[in-house]
């Protein structure tokens, strides 16, 4: 068996926003994010993504995308707030367990299945995975998510079985707090809180060379470069801190690629480490 390990970045549809939500803008419009009192014009759409790891020690997938049942109601499904913020696009043939049955891959393969955390185009297809192995969140994003009925949407996980998993002190991340999921450092969740409260981006590394994965701390990599925040967040400071620290490690000479969920500069595509 090899011992390299294998990214496959996957689009599972896209997000339909305003753009002042990936990027926050200053406008006298308070809650210009969420699409109310703005023009057509603002809309954006953004591709929504997942990750596969393929690792000599398991299969991996970072975050769910959509779940099918956007292509029905989904006012019904998301909840009319949730759905004047973010409209789901989900063609055939691209939810997750669609895109891995493509791959030859069944829900029950998956030995681990990580939420980067609970906003709903990341957690949304998370039934689709119920028979993975390990489904797993950071403990501080399952307690602030179980204290919040507006921003996040129970039912999407409800009846699953998900474990919460402790970031111990660690010398990654602005906070210096992670997850090493084999104990080895190949594959590493960073606390980088912010845009929520228990928030992790990936590093994935072999070999001296890693690529990281922001999830939602920056949308794009602009987000780090300029250090342009979302206007979903909960704590500012910590924020710009986390996006500080991406910036910082993108900068490294052996990072391969920084990669944020929606950014549509990023296409579907293999990295072998």
């Amino acid at each position: 068996m090899s011992d390299s390990i294998k990214l496959h970045v996957i689009h599972c549809g896209q997000v339909q926003v305003d753009i002042a939500l990936p990027f926050k803008q200053k406008t006298l419009n308070p809650v210009a994010y969420t699409g109310l009192f703005r023009s057509k014009r603002h809309q954006v759409i953004l591709p929504v993504s997942s990750y596969l790891i393929e690792h000599p020690k398991g299969l991996i997938l970072i975050d769910t995308g959509w779940h099918t049942d956007v292509r029905n109601n989904q006012v019904k499904y998301l909840g009319r707030l949730h759905y004047m913020i973010g409209k789901a696009i989900l063609p055939q043939g691209r939810a997750i367990n669609e895109q891995l049955s493509q791959l030859g891959i069944k829900p029950k393969d998956l030995d681990y299945v990580i939420l980067s955390h609970l906003d709903t185009d990341h957690v949304s297809g998370l039934k689709l995975l119920s028979e993975s192995k390990n489904i797993m969140v950071s403990e501080e994003e399952l307690r602030a998510a179980n204290k919040s009925k507006l921003r996040y949407i129970h039912h999407m996980w409800e009846d699953v079985d998900v474990k919460p998993f402790h970031m111990a002190v660690s010398e990654y991340g602005p906070q210096e707090r992670s997850f090493n999921l084999f104990g080895d450092d190949s594959v590493i969740f960073v606390h980088v809180p912010g845009h929520s409260h228990g928030l992790v981006a990936t590093v994935i590394q072999r070999n001296d060379k890693f690529v990281m994965l922001t999830s939602d701390c920056g949308y794009a990599t602009k987000s780090w470069e300029q250090l342009i925040l979302p206007s979903v967040m909960v704590n500012k400071k910590q924020l710009t801190y986390s996006l500080r620290w991406e910036r910082e490690m993108s900068q490294k000479k052996n990072c391969i690629k920084a990669i944020a969920n929606h950014d549509t500069d990023i296409e579907p595509h293999i990295i072998e480490i």
